[in-house]
């Protein structure tokens, strides 16, 4: 059985994740970080904790398609 506190990072992820693809970092970056707050070792909130930060601060072109591309190793 799944814990609350696990259904509640699920949840926050998923939302995050909705709006990850919408283009909306800001809000995204927002409900990971609530979810590592939750469950700060999250490893796939993490990664696009990170990855919100980084388009808010290099924003995708107009035709991206949600895919992250790594730049560097």
């Amino acid at each position: 059985m799944i814990s609350e506190e696990m259904t509640e990072v699920l949840e926050l992820f998923k939302q995050g994740r909705r709006l990850y693809k919408l283009q909306q970092f800001e809000e995204a970056k927002a409900q990971f970080a609530k979810a590592l707050k939750i469950m700060p070792e999250d490893g796939p909130s993490k990664v696009y904790y990170a990855r919100c930060k980084h388009y808010i601060e290099n924003p995708p072109a107009e035709d991206w398609d949600g895919v992250f591309v790594m730049k560097t190793k």
